[in-house]
């Protein structure tokens, strides 16, 4: 067995997979689709971190791959839907780089608050400019905080910890922490946040969500952060928002167009402006993070290729197996229809197979069940399930 590892992934999740007896192979930059189409025909196991675009196309090509492990927190630079319609899961670390992002997140108020940027680059120009002017505490400022899930919920409590008022809006109902105040609305935060920050995932309802109206929208001299995803946000209004000092500073660490290796060239309109932070998408490269990155999704992965364990794939059925596999163990994705399991097991019964136990989880069209058996399978009937018609993928552990 095999796994691709691309763009740097802690070397962490190779010894993991090599310890599983998986031979892997690394790569430091991304691939396009031609290029992962090629590199993926002799894989079983996929890693990329948030460049590498893994489309339908590359998928259908090379449909013995086995799982996908996105490492980082978003996924949606892999077609979920595709690689589900394949019985390929996905799996992400939705919780490892929270920290490093939420201390990327405060750096950059702080930052932007006292105007260091502009202090630097005047010192290092051999100006000495030491004045008050325009330079504020964080404690007292509004923080508006637009999407409260991991990311923006961490960040509440660390703001409120150094003193600043936060809100937050999020689409789903949750749970305000600490003091923090929910908004029914992104008008009604973008009326009172004197910063405003995003932590949006990568769906594509969000694509352009932040615009004109709502740049307009923000209060005078307010600050703007963008740590979630490059599409959500239209830059080149950002960029004329900062021009006419309506936007008084700006963070971006995420872009719609990102380099795919490091050292390559990169441009925005947001290049050469005061008060504004450009960062290459290191909200989450901490070495804390990308350590605890690399141990849990190489896990996920090394989990499914033993056990079958789907816990937390973000694509198909989940199922924990926390035991190893007796004499076999049959896992069976397949389309979510009456009568599956009715036929799996007819087909068992009738070549005298003994189920020891069995476990079944359904998502949506997708169903996955895990069979242990303590006697031997015949071929034909593994042939019988694998010919059934909501049959997806058929695989045998033990």
């Amino acid at each position: 067995m095999k796994a691709l590892l691309l763009e740097n992934v802690h070397s962490l999740a190779t010894s993991l997979l090599e310890n599983a007896g998986i031979e892997v192979e690394t790569r430091t930059g991304a691939l396009d689709e031609v290029e992962l189409t090629h590199a993926l025909r002799d894989v079983d196991l996929l890693g990329i971190r948030s460049t590498t675009q893994v489309s339908a196309a590359a998928l259908e090509a090379n449909p013995h791959l086995m799982a996908v492990g996105t490492f980082c927190i978003g996924t949606n630079q892999v077609d979920l839907e595709a690689a589900a319609r394949l019985g390929i899961p996905v799996f992400n670390a939705p919780f490892s780089n929270t920290r490093s992002v939420v201390e990327l997140a405060i750096a950059e108020i702080i930052v932007m608050a006292r105007r260091l940027t502009e202090k630097d680059r005047a010192l290092h120009g051999g100006i000495w400019d030491k004045q008050a002017k325009g330079s504020h505490e964080i404690r007292g400022r509004k923080l508006g905080i637009v999407g409260y899930g991991n990311i923006g919920s961490q960040l509440s409590v660390i703001a409120e910890m150094l003193g600043m008022e936060v809100y937050f809006y999020d689409t789903v109902d949750k749970l305000a922490l600490g003091n923090a105040r929910r908004c029914g609305s992104l008008e009604e935060l973008l009326d009172i946040a004197e910063t405003v920050t995003l932590h949006v995932d990568g769906r594509e309802g969000n694509a352009g969500f932040f615009g004109p109206e709502q740049f307009a929208r923000m209060r005078k001299r307010s600050l703007f952060l963008n740590l979630s995803r490059g599409f959500v946000v239209d830059y080149e209004s950002l960029r004329e928002h900062l021009l006419t000092g309506h936007i008084a500073g700006a963070a971006v660490d995420v872009f719609p167009n990102e380099p795919k290796s490091r050292g390559d060239a990169f441009t925005s309109p947001l290049q050469g402006l005061p008060n504004v932070v450009l960062t290459p998408h290191v909200g989450g490269s901490t070495e804390e993070a990308q350590e605890d990155i690399g141990r849990f999704v190489a896990g996920k992965l090394r989990d499914y290729v033993r056990l079958g364990t789907t816990t937390l794939a973000v694509n198909l059925p989940t199922l924990t197996l926390a035991q190893e596999p007796g004499k076999h163990r049959l896992t069976h994705v397949h389309l979510n229809t009456p009568g599956v399991m009715a036929t799996v097991n007819n087909v068992f019964a009738e070549h005298e197979v003994n189920i020891d136990s069995q476990l079944l989880a359904t998502r949506g069209r997708y169903g996955y069940v895990v069979s242990d058996i303590s006697t031997d399978i015949a071929e034909d009937a593994m042939a019988a399930i694998q010919a059934m018609p909501e049959t997806i993928r058929l695989r045998r552990i033990g």
